[in-house]
């Protein structure tokens, strides 16, 4: 069973030691008290908005860690953030983490790009990775992890376009990024070529460099209502907690279906009374990449550079919780193995 436990604003003494966690809403899983192993690898967790319990981008992540701590025996410590926060508190994040011993750091999210450069170039003994930065100039104690986005989210939108009765799909995106349009451009070209003729609703909730459209399920609730009031009956969105909103939305409207994203959304405790809405999720699989990499440092052998996790790689997937896409299986396999195969090549910025 996890502990956590919130850290106090005073100077504690054991394997943390880091009273400055407290005041960036950091967290401990495992500490000298709670039996972590002496010399166990050490591993911090800096969250993207929305943190742990996000139901999506950022619970992914946490399964990732939690998976590290009981099969590899580290010793581990999440930090949260701030809905509006200055760049500033993600540097501070990082540096606790850092000051408190923490030789392993893993960023969730290309937020904290900026803040990993600089924290790492000062840290060069320090491993770090982030998930979703494509930077190619990083320094060299900086391992990008990244995801086909646009292949898991081209399957999604073969389900959606198989699934719609109106013949009209929804597609909403958090903040209007280009690591989100590969959302949209992957689930558009994946509508389009089961229908080239289906209409494709598109709604981003906010622009850089407000990030608040990933943790606003109020701003993802009126853009699936938005998009419901237009016709749409499949809405995917791609927004992290604002996500939850949206499928709230979906489940109030007879007939109408939402693919959720990140984590298998249907199968998420929080979101249970919406399941039987939720028609897939398109699972993009960060717990399999923060596990290997934390096993990647553990053995000696640390991931460098750029780590893709595409589809052949099954760094994403299509969730079937709830068998509301078991009978289009075989659609689906056919357009997983064309993109597999290299017969099609799925898009990463949206058809103008």
């Amino acid at each position: 069973m996890r502990r956590s436990m919130k850290l106090a604003a005073v100077v504690l003494s054991g394997s943390l030691g880091m009273a400055s966690l407290a005041a960036c809403g950091a967290k401990s899983t495992d500490n000298t008290s709670s039996g972590a192993a002496d010399g166990a690898l050490k591993v911090g967790m800096a969250y993207d908005i929305g943190g742990r319990g996000d139901q999506s981008f950022n619970d992914s992540a946490a399964r990732g860690l939690d998976k590290a701590k009981a099969e590899l025996g580290v010793s581990v410590t999440e930090a949260d953030a701030k809905a509006g926060e200055a760049e500033a508190d993600k540097e501070t994040r990082l540096k606790n983490l850092v000051d408190g011993g923490y030789k392993t750091i893993v960023a969730v999210g290309f937020v904290y790009q900026d803040a990993v450069d600089k924290v790492a170039k000062d840290n060069p003994n320090v491993k770090f990775a982030i998930i979703d930065s494509n930077k190619t100039d990083q320094p060299s104690n900086v391992t990008s992890l990244l995801f086909a986005e646009q292949e898991g989210s081209y399957l999604a939108g073969v389900a959606a376009a198989n699934k719609s009765k109106a013949k009209h799909v929804g597609f909403i995106g958090g903040v209007q990024t280009e690591l989100i349009k590969k959302f949209e451009a992957g689930y558009k070209a994946g509508v389009k070529s089961v229908d080239p003729n289906i209409v494709v609703e598109t709604t981003y909730l906010t622009t850089p460099p407000d990030f608040t459209g990933f943790g606003s399920p109020d701003k993802g609730k009126e853009a699936a209502q938005g998009q419901l009031d237009k016709g749409a009956d499949v809405i995917y969105t791609a927004a992290g907690s604002s996500g939850n909103g949206a499928i709230e939305a979906v489940a109030n409207k007879p007939g109408a279906l939402a693919i959720g994203v990140d984590s298998d959304q249907a199968a998420q405790p929080a979101l249970a009374k919406y399941k039987n809405s939720i028609l897939t999720s398109m699972v993009k699989n960060v717990d399999n990449a923060v596990f290997s990499y934390i096993d990647s440092v553990k053995k000696g052998q640390p991931f460098t550079g750029i780590k893709n996790f595409d589809l052949k790689a099954e760094g994403v997937s299509l969730a079937t919780t709830g068998g509301k896409i078991d009978d289009i299986q075989d659609k689906l396999k056919a357009a997983a193995t064309a993109i597999t195969s290299g017969a099609t090549t799925v898009p990463t910025a949206p058809a103008q």
